[in-house]
């Protein structure tokens, strides 16, 4: 087989005709206004309420910047109980607050951090917990909700992967007291970057939003230190837009993912993850997991033998969070306290998917799974 001749990335943003997004810059220009809670910013949040079905949003330039003021906004110190398989932002924005991050392991079929876990972690300096929904696979919402009831803790969601996700017809972003979103360039629903909070009630949307906002309260009244962590108009009028194309574009996804479970069914060594039972997902990621005993290369032979195609899958999430210093000087970083965690990293590779993602492309990288493990042997 020869090399692609056009990179194929592990994913890609779904971009609206050019066209249809004219009009809103024409109207940008014509209003002047580019920032500061501006027309698409408002529009955009009402509308974000009315597809998620959640009560109130406030909109980030980012996803970190979101999380970083989450954290700000319930006043949250001391220690954070959260997962070590996740992108750094995750960790970096209890860094940036002075707050401890305190590791536990995960569980091995979601590789969501595991409930079973969490209450041994939990220490007079305990104030919250910070799950992640890993790929949008929503967490044991239930009982990390009980355990925070039980020693009166505070939960912040990582939803970044979660757009659009349901459990039972409900969002999954209407559990914990916050939940955040990114929207970057690399999710489901983008709007170039920008994140979001999600609240459940109107006083804390209004300290959100002073919060994003220097903490001004009005022109000569500041409230607290706030930053600097708007969405502009332009962020906004995508995202506006995008909201059009969402459904089709994660339609798009599942029809991919199915045929990827098709595919790599039933290969040795080889072992991905279906849909949860009444589950709404969003099929943001497709990760496989690679049994180097059972399938004869290691999970970074396979990724380099891909990268020879041109094909460029990523490790999601490898090395762990507790890998990397400072955290890997912490005592709940220590590898053999996290097994099933540590073994998802050594294993897993997320393989291309996204709206715009060619039949002989996932082609290609479906023939070059199946057929490595046959060569070499």
């Amino acid at each position: 087989m020869k090399s692609l001749l056009k990179p194929v990335y592990v994913t890609q943003p779904f971009l609206p005709p050019l066209e249809e997004f004219l009009p809103y810059l024409e109207a940008i220009w014509e209003r002047k206004i580019l920032t500061n809670n501006g027309h698409y910013h408002q529009e955009l949040e009402r509308a974000l309420c009315d597809y998620l079905g959640v009560k109130y949003i406030s909109l980030f330039a980012n996803g970190t910047l979101a999380l970083v003021t989450a954290l700000q906004a319930l006043r949250i110190s001391g220690e954070v109980i959260t997962t070590p398989f996740s992108f750094v932002a995750t960790t970096h924005a209890l860094w940036w607050n002075n707050i401890k991050p305190v590791f536990v392991d995960i569980e091995p079929v979601t590789f969501n951090l595991d409930p079973a876990k969490i209450q041994a972690a939990i220490t007079p300096k305990t104030t919250a917990i910070l799950p992640v929904h890993i790929y949008g696979n929503p967490c044991n919402v239930g009982r990390i909700g009980e355990i925070a009831a039980t020693n009166g803790l505070r939960v912040i969601y990582d939803a970044c992967h979660a757009f659009g996700v349901g459990i039972n017809g409900e969002s999954v972003l209407n559990f914990g007291d916050l939940s955040v979103l990114s929207f970057h360039a690399t999710k489901v629903y983008t709007t170039f970057e920008g994140g979001a909070i999600v609240c459940h009630d109107e006083g804390m949307k209004k300290r959100i939003d002073k919060l994003k906002n220097f903490g001004f309260a009005g022109e000569t009244t500041v409230i607290a230190p706030g930053i600097n962590a708007k969405m502009n108009e332009f962020q906004a009028a995508l995202g506006l837009l995008q909201l059009k194309y969402i459904e089709k574009t994660i339609e798009k996804r599942k029809a991919l993912t199915e045929r990827y479970r098709c595919e790599l069914h039933g290969i040795p060594g080889i072992a991905f993850m279906g849909d949860m039972p009444g589950v709404k997902h969003s099929y943001t990621h497709f990760p496989i997991f690679i049994d180097e005993k059972m399938y004869g290369k290691s999970r970074d032979m396979v990724y380099e033998e891909l990268k020879n195609f041109n094909i460029f899958p990523r490790r999601y999430f490898y090395p762990l969070i507790s890998h990397f210093p400072p955290y890997n000087e912490l005592e709940s970083a220590a590898p053999e306290k996290m097994p099933v965690a540590e073994s998802a990293a050594e294993k897993v590779l997320c393989l291309p998917l996204y709206d715009g993602l060619e039949s002989d492309e996932q082609d290609a990288v479906i023939h070059i799974i199946k057929q490595y493990a046959m060569r070499l042997k």
